[in-house]
């Protein structure tokens, strides 16, 4: 036995939406139409293959002063209430939807009872408490505020207090993981003896939280190895054009970096359950402008202070790369790419293969270019930005929500990514990252692990304070 809950209301209140972000299933059908529910429908929650929960939703309330008067009449068995109404009109059209949302408490659900906080109370709201009162179920109130322009939770608390075991604001289009937890704790007070179910519930929800965020955790850090130690070549025949050559490859480079990052930003959203065949982002999203764009460049990713700092553990040649990357974006050779590679890439043109065999390649003969991996610093904080931004926007993001969420970063000198937020130390852990990772200690592995340790520490923190568990 799991507990069950019917979520009950007048139509359009918010009732799919409030069922739709507590089981994490964006596919419920949610309308700004009443009326779009006709038929009970329970959803439940499973976490590796076990059912934990189960949340109904039900139709909304159509005829609550007339329901309302037959329950006041009723001078039967009040156990048997809602059984005998049931049994009264079930083949009445009149009755259809209350006989429908009351079938759930009937065989022992309690009950979720959702208001539309942003409108004042009605009578016919008052019906339906007083209906939910006699029925004798267990019962929380909660209040979903739809819009900011106008707020009754005062009033709503007032006549909720003298019908319901628990009070809750809880809007869903708004509410994460941390509210959806409160949520649950909240029900542990409307019937001690779901008090250890629900407590069990709710340890489940924590731990496979923890254990989705360290699962994105692996996939931020594949994908940024991926485009950090990737490199593309390219054999350049006699007599051809150096320039076609280097546009081609730049290309080529920046589209498989593109794939990479579409490829983990799908990862992400299915592992947050959000299966809607198409995610659009909100309109003000940093993340609809190109990975190698002027914009991008210039609004994530550190500060040229920063940079400065952070590239000081590189050594190296590393401070012509700063002047590239912080000082507004130089094209310079390989225009369309502009900072990433820059000044600091990796690129040998020229460099002779005749008769030899080199890692990764064929036997060749003339001239290699190469271009990658970046040796640029910046480019993990524009990847890294990016990933943690597009996180955001997936768990603040409700599944009962159907348009878009706004969620704001800023950091220093107009940076709108996190990474210009980082403490001296996160910013050592990230350069040391980069070097292990562009590299050869990449291949000699001992290096590579070492540093891979520390940035793994850093960016599951990163994800536990996003989310605030």
């Amino acid at each position: 036995m799991i507990p069950e809950f019917a979520v009950l209301g007048h139509p359009n209140e918010g009732k799919s939406s409030v069922v739709s972000t507590l089981t994490e299933d964006d596919q419920i059908r949610v309308s700004r139409i009443p009326g779009e529910t006709l038929v009970s429908r329970s959803y439940t929650v499973a976490i590796d293959g076990e059912k934990l929960i189960r949340f109904v939703d039900t139709p909304g309330f159509q005829v609550p002063q007339q329901t309302l008067a037959w329950f006041k009449k009723y001078d039967g068995d009040p156990g048997q209430i809602i059984e005998c109404f049931i049994d009264t009109f079930q083949n009445d059209s009149f009755y259809f939807d209350e006989c429908e949302l009351l079938a759930p408490l009937s065989k022992g659900a309690g009950i979720i009872y959702v208001v539309d906080g942003s409108r004042p109370v009605r009578q016919d709201d008052l019906a339906e408490m007083e209906i939910l009162r006699l029925t004798g179920r267990p019962r929380m109130a909660v209040i979903n505020s739809k819009t900011n322009t106008k707020d009754y939770t005062a009033d709503w608390k007032q006549e909720f207090r003298k019908q319901f075991n628990s009070i809750r604001v809880f809007n869903s289009n708004t509410a994460n993981f941390m509210d959806r937890i409160l949520m649950l704790e909240s029900l542990k007070s409307i019937d001690q003896e779901w008090e250890p179910m629900l407590a069990r519930v709710i340890q489940a929800f924590k731990a496979d939280w923890q254990k989705r965020n360290q699962m994105a955790c692996n996939i931020i850090i594949k994908a940024m190895e991926a485009s950090l130690s990737f490199s593309i070549s390219k054999k350049v025949k006699q007599g051809a054009d150096p320039e076609q050559i280097q546009q081609e490859l730049t290309h080529k480079y920046q589209e498989h970096i593109k794939k990479i990052e579409t490829l983990m930003f799908k990862k992400i959203r299915l592992l947050f359950k959000h299966n809607v065949f198409e995610y659009q982002l909100p309109d003000y999203s940093i993340l609809l402008h190109d990975l190698f764009s002027k914009q991008t460049w210039e609004l994530l990713g550190l500060t040229k202070e920063q940079l400065a700092t952070a590239g000081a553990i590189i050594g190296g040649t590393f401070g012509a790369v700063i002047d590239t990357a912080a000082a507004g974006i130089t094209f310079g050779i390989f225009t369309a790419i502009g900072s990433v590679i820059g000044a600091g890439s990796a690129v040998l043109s020229g460099k002779k293969m005749l008769g030899r065999k080199k890692a990764g390649f064929l036997r060749l003969g003339g001239d290699i270019t190469r271009l990658g991996p970046s040796k640029n610093l910046q480019f993990l904080y524009v990847l890294l930005d990016r990933a943690l931004i597009y996180y955001s926007h997936i768990i603040n993001r409700p599944h009962g929500k159907r348009d878009a969420s706004v969620i704001n970063q800023a950091g220093p000198d107009g940076k709108k990514g996190l990474t210009a937020g980082f403490t001296s130390a996160q910013r050592s852990v990230c350069a040391r990252y980069f070097k292990a990772t562009t590299g050869r200690a990449l291949f000699k592995g001992f290096k590579q692990e070492k540093s891979l340790h520390p940035f793994e520490a850093l960016i599951e923190s990163i994800l536990a304070n996003i989310s605030g568990t």
